[in-house]
């Protein structure tokens, strides 16, 4: 039987409803108990927090899941995009030469915005469709070129690009990836960028580079340079926690590239729209790849989009008078979300987010250097916005007991930081970490409130150690 339910619904209400007809994703969603008594309801947001339905405030250290760039401020604003839209065309896809203006003029913005020779778009829903719509790009364009036998992609260990089948096949996560068999796309991985346990020598950039070029270019010739169709990597690597990379890496991945004519995609879905500062993330480490996938902030968190940007090089064989890019979503560049992403656009321009974040970005990358200090905390890395926290434990060579896991990662830390009014994300996995990207509104006493409460969270849970 259904339970309706309304705003003024307790916040215990609303869990045991959701517990008895809402499935939630990547959760042990049994385990939520016949109540939802685990479950944390968010009702509203206001500037760079949320409330839940108990009416406590947080801090979104995590930007609603790296989504929401401007906070929660600025609905009347997209409201107000959103009417005009609606009230002059609801929906048209983009399909069998069919188009709309607000796609249209959408997909010329980013392109004024995009990485350069970036003058192409093709929307999608999400970042995982924008991940599927590369690989069949990549794929389109090799055949067209007379090069059916690249049928292999290459990601980095670690990596994740999405829970779709294909998009899943390039994220290295056997939890994820076993319970579905064999993937869709021949995937091989190659090591990520992050140094932390490595070799001394490794600290050197020039040396680190060399080393990771080095293996991903013996895997290339180990598998054949005609059968790799293309190599997706982030620029900052989400997975196992905000990893950066040695200066020159995405300057060798180009010169591979075009050495063994494979194409590189640089999955923006997180570090695009001013995360790291810049329009585009990998513009900060030099990055030319031939494809860039992009979601999550392109609309602020205020619609679902995503969009795969693609080069001139490779527009130029796949519209080749005669040929079909059969591949397609029935929502690609839905004109509500169109619209929502160009206002969105528009008040980053207007009001400088950008600026906001490299004006702050030392300041938060100091206070986040200074919990290297504490005993639990082996590494801190990240850039822009965006950091996290390697957790070491009281086990040789860093591990954690299962009981210092439960203790700890499980328990303490994720409990404290709620307790305190941040959302951060802890993750629970081999590497433990601790990460935060807080809403690009965020001001220099929101940065520190953030760092306070990290810094006393890992405090206490170094003295448990």
């Amino acid at each position: 039987m259904s339970t309706s339910t309304s705003t003024r619904t307790p916040a215990g209400e609303l869990s045991a409803t959701a517990a008895r007809h809402l499935l939630l994703n990547m959760t042990p969603n049994g385990s939520l108990g016949p109540e939802g008594e685990n479950l944390f309801v968010v009702r509203r947001g206001e500037g760079p927090y949320v409330i839940d339905a108990d009416g406590r405030r947080y801090i979104d250290g995590l930007s609603g899941l790296y989504c929401c760039q401007l906070g929660y401020s600025y609905g009347p604003e997209f409201a107000e995009a959103a009417d005009k839209q609606l009230r002059e065309l609801c929906f048209s896809p983009l399909w069998s030469s069919s188009a709309h203006p607000t796609a249209i003029e959408l997909a010329e913005r980013l392109s004024l915005i995009a990485p350069v020779d970036m003058e192409h778009t093709f929307f999608s829903g999400g970042g995982a469709e924008a991940v599927e719509t590369a690989w069949k790009m990549a794929r389109r364009y090799h055949s067209l070129r007379g090069e059916p036998g690249r049928v292999k992609a290459i990601a980095r260990r670690g990596a994740y690009h999405g829970l779709t089948v294909g998009a899943l096949s390039l994220t290295d996560d056997p939890g994820l990836t076993d319970p579905y068999g064999p993937p869709a796309i021949d995937t091989r991985f190659v090591s990520n960028t992050n140094r932390f346990g490595l070799a001394p020598e490794f600290a050197d950039d020039r040396a680190y580079t060399a080393h990771l070029l080095g293996e991903l270019e013996a895997e290339i010739l180990a598998e054949g340079p005609e059968t790799i169709a293309m190599l997706i990597a982030e620029p900052v690597q989400n997975r196992g926690g905000c990893i950066t990379p040695p200066v020159g890496y995405w300057e060798g991945l180009r010169r591979l590239a075009d050495r063994f004519g494979f194409l590189l995609v640089a999955d923006e879905v997180i570090t695009a729209f001013g995360r790291l500062g810049e329009w585009f993330g990998g513009d900060r480490y030099g990055a030319r790849p031939d494809m860039v996938t992009v979601a999550k902030g392109i609309t602020a968190g205020y619609a679902p989009m995503g969009a795969t940007l693609v080069s001139g090089r490779v527009v130029e064989v796949i519209n080749r008078p005669g040929a079909v890019l059969n591949h397609g979503y029935t929502f690609a560049g839905h004109p509500l979300s169109a619209a929502i992403a160009l206002r969105s656009l528009e008040i980053m321009e207007r009001d400088r987010i950008l600026d906001n974040v490299r004006g702050l970005q030392d300041h938060l990358a100091g206070r986040m250097a200074s919990l290297a200090d504490l005993p639990i905390v082996g590494d801190v890395r990240g850039a822009g916005f965006f950091y996290a926290c390697e957790l070491v434990g009281d086990l040789d060579g860093g591990g954690f007991s299962d009981r210092a896991r439960a203790d700890l990662v499980a328990d303490l830390i994720p409990r404290r930081l709620r307790e305190a009014g941040l959302l951060a994300r802890v993750y629970n996995r081999s590497a433990p970490l601790v990460q935060i990207a807080p809403p690009l509104i965020s001001d220099r006493p929101l940065l520190d409130r953030i760092a306070d409460i990290l810094t006393d969270t890992l405090v206490e849970a170094s003295a448990r150690l």
